[in-house]
């Protein structure tokens, strides 16, 4: 591929003490059959560009990004604004025009019209108006053969750009010279190429222009700053006129043509183009165009031709923005315009992304917060890593922890407290997590047979989430209440691997880039993903994290179509950070929401509503899908037999906490530590639990039969009502704190 260098202006006409030059040009070229070459001109020639090359002539070519679905635009990205065109596809004004202005003598000669030269020398030295005496095929040479040497005016440049004219004219016909022409001439405002101009000043094709506009264009390129309709429209004005007066004295257009043409405004219809280039989704096409720069040269993203087609899903992303839209509306209502969303939402099979959102605003800020390498704190997000990476070391989420707050600890300048100040007392890993219990987790981080802080930081690193230390990344203690900062990017796809039975695929944007001769450069249609968590251990995390969902922090999140889902909340110090990653068998989509000048926040709802809303319509119309299933996991971790004293006191928490619950909300809590004995109850409606029971790691629930038939007048009763009226703090739902009247979020990061 040839990059031309030259991409500032040029004048056509050369001044008129260039003449001079272009005159002992003459003599030499006309000299050249008869008295030989010279050594001096042998050393001008011998490095001249083959006029055959195919490449000789490139254009300047756009890379076009494309959706998933091939056809929707999403840039163009370029060094010049050029869109090579075929002779029918322009305006006939256009093609005599430009003749009748810039080289009347086209057809005549061949490649260097030596009558115009000694004419145009002539009247020069006579002292008449400025006249110049390159053809169009000599400034064809100049801004493209020679480009290089465009603003060299001597007398070896002048040879050279003559002999490559005349080598030009045998070469190639008059049709394709002039085409060759106007598809490469500036025309100013860095539009290459008479299609670019008539987009750019007319917003339309090149075969649309009337005389006055036609003329217009052909005007420009004398000086493309000095002309230029946008900057000088009086200029611009005055040399349209002087085309059109040429265009009539060469018979392109009748009097009444030039009449009625001369006396139009320039009337530009300028087509509005981001700067960028870009044109739809500019935080996912901005990140597009960093990864193409990541892998190719400059040269190649902006100048080399690459079609580029991309996993983003027009459809979905329109979905995220309208979800994005109806938070921010409820923003409003709070007064927290200032709080910005951001949103991943990745194909866990194929870790294609199919929609994101990197803030508020792309015109007002550029900062995309889906990317960034510096992220936000995740707050009690990272928890799932920490869940992870206990079952996967044989503890089980059934085994019980001291849950209590104000757990103190050397690796905390501070005690560790719960959101809200709550006292859960024992819980099992599972419920802890579905209330993200602060001390839960900050004590199975720091007892010996625990979850190592280093094997927490390998964890996340294995889920494609990692960082510098300056971001918060180590081996300590403090990891798993979310001190470290990410983004929605790589939230989403380390989520994706719980959806995908432990396979991660990469985060992958690019599916394919075609270079300018059809062959492919780039190959992402089918990357493998990465086992790097067993199906089992995968299979375990989406069961306690479901439970987020049904029974936790994340019930706003629950989709109404009953399509199951699981994830974890998360909230910073301070409410300075507010995530949720939630994921489907279908789709693991990340959000967040924070100000850009960090502030505590309350403990809005608007990352699960924004969820929600995105994935209901997502999903709309899709078949309901089960999680992959897998046996359950190895419990041999000698964490699991320390904890089993708390194991009974854990069970008297929670059946104080489902006392009077309904068997529905029962069985969603217990699942399969649950066994059902239907006994006979002539106080408690059919269908009520009447008590539970824990024995032997197992509950057992009673549920009423209504009145035993052959009780008679006797009432046989059923060994008492629910018993046990102290809750020992556990609230009776889990996303709120003791007294059951805190915000509904009881997380609370708030520990970096």
């Amino acid at each position: 591929m040839r990059v031309r260098r030259k991409h500032r202006e040029m004048r056509t006409h050369a001044p008129a003490w260039g003449l001079l030059v272009a005159a002992f040009s003459l003599a030499i070229v006309v000299g050249l059959g008869t008295l030989g070459v010279g050594r001096a001109m042998d050393s001008w020639m011998g490095d001249l560009p083959d006029v055959h090359d195919p490449n000789a002539f490139t254009y300047s070519d756009k890379t076009r990004i494309y959706a998933n679905d091939r056809t929707t635009l999403l840039a163009e990205f370029f060094l010049q604004d050029q869109e090579p065109v075929e002779k029918s596809q322009v305006s006939d004004y256009v093609l005599r025009g430009t003749v009748a202005t810039e080289d009347t003598r086209f057809f005549e000669h061949g490649g260097v019209d030596y009558y115009g030269i000694a004419r145009a020398l002539v009247n020069n030295l006579r002292g008449g108006s400025l006249e110049g005496a390159s053809t169009i095929t000599q400034q064809l040479v100049r801004n493209t053969l020679l480009s290089s040497e465009a603003n060299d005016i001597s007398f070896r440049r002048k040879v050279r750009e003559a002999e490559l004219a005349i080598e030009m004219e045998q070469a190639y016909s008059k049709d394709d010279i002039l085409m060759m022409y106007l598809n490469t001439i500036n025309y100013g405002s860095g539009c290459y190429g008479i299609e670019a101009a008539a987009r750019h000043y007319y917003s339309k094709h090149a075969n649309e222009l009337t005389v006055a506009q036609a003329a217009t264009l052909v005007g420009i390129p004398q000086s493309p700053t000095y002309n230029n309709p946008e900057i000088y429209p009086e200029n611009c004005t005055k040399r349209r006129n002087v085309v059109l007066d040429r265009m009539f004295t060469g018979g392109v257009i009748t009097a009444e043509e030039h009449d009625a043409a001369s006396h139009e405004e320039l009337a530009l219809d300028v087509e509005s183009v981001a700067e960028d280039g870009i044109y739809a989704f500019p935080y996912f096409t901005s990140y597009v165009r960093q990864l193409l720069l990541s892998e190719l040269s400059y040269e190649e993203v902006f100048d080399g031709g690459l079609t580029v087609y991309t996993t983003i899903d027009p459809t979905l992303q329109g979905y995220a923005e309208d979800a994005a839209s109806a938070v921010y509306d409820e923003m409003a209502k709070t007064g927290d315009g200032d709080v910005s969303l951001s949103m991943t939402c990745i194909d866990p099979n194929t870790g294609y992304v199919l929609a994101m959102i990197g803030g508020r605003d792309w015109s007002q800020s550029q900062f995309n917060l889906a990317t960034s390498a510096s992220g936000r704190q995740a707050g009690s997000s990272f928890k799932a890593f920490t869940l992870a990476a206990a079952i996967e070391q044989g503890i089980s989420p059934r085994t019980a922890i001291d849950c209590s707050t104000g757990f103190e600890n050397a690796a905390w300048s501070e005690p560790v407290t719960n959101y809200g100040g709550a006292n859960y007392g024992h819980l099992s890993i599972e419920r802890m997590t579905w209330v993200s219990a602060n001390t839960g987790f900050a004590r199975l981080v720091t007892d010996p047979d625990g979850v190592t802080p280093q094997s927490l930081l390998d964890m996340a690193a294995r889920l494609g989430v990692s960082g510098d230390a300056q971001y918060g990344y180590g081996a300590y203690p403090a990891l798993t209440l979310g001190a470290a900062q990410t983004n929605t990017l790589r939230m989403a796809s380390a989520y994706g691997a719980f959806a995908a039975g432990g396979i991660r695929h990469a985060d992958t944007c690019i599916t394919q880039v075609v270079a300018r001769d059809g062959s492919t450069i780039i190959d992402n249609a089918s990357v493998p993903g990465e086992q790097v968590l067993s199906p089992e251990v995968a299979a375990e995390v989406t069961n306690v994290l479901r439970g987020v969902v049904t029974q936790g922090t994340g019930r706003e999140s629950a989709l109404p179509s009953g399509q199951v889902s699981a994830g974890k909340t998360g909230t910073s110090q301070e409410h300075r950070d507010l995530w949720f990653c939630g994921y489907t068998p279908q789709l693991s989509c990340a959000v967040w929401a924070g100000a850009a000048q960090e502030r505590e926040m309350w403990e809005a709802p608007w990352c699960k509503d924004a969820w929600r809303l995105f994935m209901e319509r997502a999903l709309e119309g899709r078949e309901k899908a089960d999680f992959p299933t897998a046996a359950e996991p190895k419990y041999d971790n000698p964490f699991n037999e320390k904890q089993t004293s708390f194991g009974e006191d854990a069970a008297k928490d929670v059946i104080a906490q489902l006392s009077g619950a309904s068997l529905a909300d029962v069985q969603a809590a217990l699942g399969n530590d649950l066994s059902v004995i239907e006994t006979f109850s002539a106080d408690v409606p059919a269908g009520s639990v009447t008590r539970i029971e824990y024995a032997s790691g197992k509950y057992i629930a009673y549920v009423s039969k209504g009145p035993d038939p052959n009780a008679g007048a006797h009432r046989g009763g059923t060994a008492g009502d629910a018993e046990g009226g102290e809750t020992n703090g556990i609230p009776s739902h889990p996303e709120a704190d003791g007294g059951g009247t805190a915000p509904q979020n009881t997380e609370g990061g708030g520990t970096a």
